[in-house]
């Protein structure tokens, strides 16, 4: 299937039902396809051929998603801008992923004017919202398009997306995804939180739709459901939603749950309507998603993905959490699930030899999940897919039961004083103190261990706490070696966009005139 076909079968289930909700709007499915149509019409009557490549630079909105969806139609490749990014670091996404078309809000028109004479591979610009010197706006440009489908000729691995890669370990990526790896997360999501044949799920799209939340969204109109898009994910804003809209679905990292579960009154708000909570995109504290599934109740639901393969490697569904009625153990929570059904994962070694069952490797993953490569980057993807493998660059194992445990990325090892410290196990007994909100472990410069284990610590508003407090929880639990060496205690933590935290933005504070290699 075409990734628009998604979207059409929605139309095809529910024509007159809501198809998205924002604010107090509503657009129905027929006619949000009939602007799908005339955004493709228009793209293609531009002269633009099937592969060109188009931005959306907007927040959370309705219809920059439908001028997404009109790129598909016209088999068109959507470059995902993240608004929250810096106006440099956009501009040098959309020259080097060679950007023709760039849909865009007028908020963010004083940020543009100074790079449109930089992108001068852009075509069209089109201004979503209002009057632009130098753009068309959008519905003078659509007056007199047809609101129907374009025949558009379709290859399932034609690239539908160029998507930078999170960028916390070095410079961006562009990763190549198709209809045929877009299609298999589709299925894989709707095999893993299926529906009833007349059940209609409700999405709240919180987090950026230029990441997770967008591609959620396809199964959930491709069911026939509604998406319910909030510009940003503060937490009274969708706690009122998911009451109001009677939301069943949602995705979140693990950052903003955080904060969510720490909110006034969270356990006051009626979330009966939720069945499926999902978080991912960063590992999860297993003490941290015990509480989450007290305020929330069974509904929480673990994914692991990357961008090389859309947010469906493996999931962990809502009943997985639990074992014979009772809450599960800390070694099944604190997994990401059994493989997907699609994709074949194995343990690597460092020859490309699967490991032993059991113990510790690199996770690679094949099948139709995984991107086409790098934007022009062929020394980059040969170097990540190997012999039909892609080599994740995370360090995990498969246990006895078949479920995959991610331990760390392979840049963030710690090697101090010969030993293998992965930071996730350090993480997970400092996530488990009552003050502390978030953190990160990283090694730092030390004379005597070569690296030395340091925290990195965002307490609870209003919390106070000792580094020797915490450096002895540690060493209770994993021992002196792995325990920190040293704590500092921050206000937040440097994250990206997409709420990640930037261990390397980390590390280069400490490692200024030192030899590391990362």
């Amino acid at each position: 299937m075409a990734i628009i076909d998604f979207f059409d079968r929605g139309v095809r289930i529910n024509p007159e039902g809501a198809a998205y909700i924002q604010d107090d709007r509503t657009f129905s499915f027929r006619e949000a396809r009939d602007l799908t149509c005339r955004v493709a019409n228009a793209l293609l009557a531009d002269g633009l051929p099937s592969g060109t490549k188009g931005a959306v630079w907007a927040g959370n909105d309705v219809t920059a998603w439908l001028c997404t969806l009109g790129l598909w139609r016209a088999n068109m490749t959507w470059i995902p801008v993240n608004a929250r990014n810096s106006a440099e670091e956009n501009h040098r996404l959309l020259d080097a992923f060679d950007c023709e078309v760039v849909f865009f809000q007028a908020a963010f028109a004083p940020l543009l004017g100074d790079l449109r004479e930089r992108l001068p591979k852009v075509r069209r610009w089109v201004c979503l919202d209002g009057e632009i010197e130098g753009a068309v706006s959008l519905d003078p440009w659509l007056e007199g398009q047809s609101p129907s489908a374009p025949a558009v000729a379709v290859d399932l691995d034609d690239v539908v997306s160029i998507s930078p890669t999170g960028g916390t370990t070095g410079a961006p990526k562009g990763v190549m995804n198709t209809h045929r790896s877009v299609q298999t997360f589709v299925a894989h999501y709707m095999l893993a939180f299926g529906y009833g044949a007349e059940e209609r799920p409700v999405n709240l799209a919180a987090a950026p739709m230029t990441h997770t939340a967008g591609v959620i969204s396809l199964p959930t109109t491709a069911r026939g459901g509604t998406v319910v898009v909030v510009t940003k994910p503060e937490p009274a804003l969708m706690l009122e939603q998911i009451v109001k809209q009677q939301v069943s679905e949602l995705f979140l990292p693990p950052t903003v749950i955080y904060r969510l579960i720490e909110a006034p009154g969270i356990e006051l708000v009626d979330y009966s309507s939720l069945r499926y909570f999902l978080y991912g995109a960063a590992p999860m504290s297993v003490e941290k998603l015990k509480k989450a599934i007290d305020v929330f109740g069974p509904v929480m639901a673990g994914g692991y993905g990357q961008t090389e393969a859309p947010a469906s490697i493996a999931f962990l569904p809502p009943a997985e959490h639990f074992r014979a009625g009772t809450l599960a153990s800390d070694e099944r929570l604190s997994s990401v699930g059994r493989p997907s059904p699609l994709v074949h994962v194995e343990i690597l070694d460092d020859a490309n030899q699967v490991v032993a069952a059991g113990g510790t490797g690199e996770i690679c993953v094949r099948g139709d999940l995984v991107m086409k490569g790098y934007y022009k980057a062929p020394e980059q993807t040969a170097e990540t897919l190997v012999d039909g493998w892609l080599h994740t660059g995370d360090i995990g194992y498969l246990d006895a039961e078949g479920y995959l445990h991610i331990t760390d990325r392979k840049k963030d090892m710690i090697i101090t004083g010969g030993f293998n410290v992965y930071p996730s196990a350090v993480e997970q007994v400092i996530w488990s103190h009552p003050k502390v909100q978030d953190c990160a472990v990283i090694g730092v410069p030390d004379a005597d261990w070569g690296e030395a284990v340091k925290a990195v610590v965002e307490l609870n508003p209003g919390e106070t706490l000792t580094a020797e407090e915490l450096i002895e929880l540690c060493k209770q639990q994993l021992g002196s070696v792995k325990a920190p060496k040293s704590v500092d205690f921050v206000d937040a933590l440097p994250r990206s966009t997409v709420g990640k935290v930037l261990k390397k933005d980390l590390r280069d504070t400490y490692w200024t005139g030192a030899e590391r290699a990362i």
